[in-house]
């Protein structure tokens, strides 16, 4: 009878009309956003398409709206305040999910291939989305993992492949909901611009076994070494179940913010395993310090001679990137100038912005661009 009554609520749900559109697109290029909320005194609205990143909303009738300026093309995201309380945008279905932050998301888009256009679904071919599970002996556990593969790969070719590394807080999903990786690889695809590739996103934090993290199903364990030192349980994984072509010049390994010190790590551990790096607003370090990049080289000639094996095996790309108003900026200046000055050739982009997912998903759109 429990679940009888549950069904028939979820069936309620398909006919019950919201007499808010939301989130509206209007004629002149903005968007409205509305929440009925006919006893509340005060609503407000908080998102990156917000002015200043907050504003209260007016009401009409029981029902509150903000209209946001003109917006470009790009992801966003919002959520309500309702008398303090937080709320979602019941009259939209699109959601992400931050770390444990929710949020309500929209697409804006003015032309083909334009970001917008970019990070929506479009009649093309369409890859598949795996979350496999897989056998970590060097962290004592079985550990979840996203895998995309590119539309055709049940033909039987072989296909080059990218590791795909999210930051601190985030989960193997990360990468689909707020890097919109499928839909990126989808859409740069069939306009040509990217080969056809799998793409490999793991857990990366080596305590839990999958995402959401501190949520859900998790198996929590102190673990035997870090991270970067068992990755090869993840390429072990994938080269023994997956159509895979070999070699450093169809292997790259990219990440942002955690995931690119671990790119980083993960590469000096590995040097000619990877033809294809690129750190996305990364913290660069070879341990928690407050000491700069080049005093914790000196202590460590171990990592000097990583770097310069790394280099040694003349890899295609080293490609850093970073936001001017990132937090990490200055590592990253460090990084250069060691570069510089041990001659090592690399490749930087630098854009406006900090360390946000709206940077994160730019760069892997031009990261993938450049690979194989």
């Amino acid at each position: 009878m429990l679940l009888a009554a549950f069904a028939a609520q979820a069936q309620q749900a398909i006919f019950e009309k919201h007499d808010t559109r939301s989130p509206w697109f209007n004629d002149d290029g903005t968007v409205t956003l509305r929440i009925k909320a006919p006893e509340a005194q005060k609503v407000s609205v908080i998102g990156d398409c917000i002015e200043n990143g907050r504003s209260d909303m007016t009401v009409q009738d029981g029902v509150w709206s903000y209209t946001t300026d003109v917006l470009p093309p790009e992801l966003y995201n919002y959520r309500f305040y309702v008398d303090g309380a937080e709320a979602q945008d019941a009259g939209n279905i699109e959601r992400s999910r931050d770390v444990r932050s929710f949020m309500s998301t929209f697409i804006v888009s003015r032309e083909e291939g334009d970001k917008g256009w970019l990070y929506q679904n479009h009649n093309v071919a369409h890859g598949d989305v795996a979350h496999v599970w897989y056998d970590s002996p060097q962290l004592g556990m079985k550990r979840r993992m996203s895998i995309y593969t590119p539309a055709g790969y049940d033909k039987g070719k072989a296909y080059p492949v990218l590791y795909l590394l999210h930051g601190a807080g985030g989960d193997e999903e990360a990468w689909l909901t707020l890097g919109r990786t499928a839909q990126i690889m989808d859409n740069l695809i069939a306009l040509s611009k990217a080969k056809p590739m799998i793409v490999v996103m793991p857990n990366g934090n080596a305590s839990d076994d999958a995402g959401p993290l501190e949520t859900g199903l998790k198996q929590k364990s102190q673990p035997k070494m870090s991270y970067e030192e068992s990755f090869s349980d993840i390429m072990n994984y994938v080269k023994s179940h997956y159509k895979i072509k070999k070699g450093a010049d169809n292997t790259a390994i990219c990440g942002l913010s955690m995931g690119g010190y671990h790119t980083f790590r993960i590469s000096m551990l590995n040097a000619g395993t990877f033809g294809y790096m690129g750190l996305f607003s990364a913290a660069v370090r070879l341990e928690r310090s407050q000491k700069s990049l080049e005093e914790q080289l000196a202590e460590r000639p171990e990592a000097v001679q990583q770097l310069k094996d790394l280099f040694a095996a003349k890899p295609h790309l080293y490609w850093i990137a970073i936001g001017k108003d990132d937090f990490l900026f200055q590592q990253n200046v460090a990084l250069r100038q060691y570069l510089d000055k041990m001659q090592y050739p690399y490749e930087y982009f630098e854009n406006e912005g900090g360390h946000i997912w709206r940077n994160w998903r730019i760069y892997l759109s031009m990261f993938a661009q450049r690979l194989f």
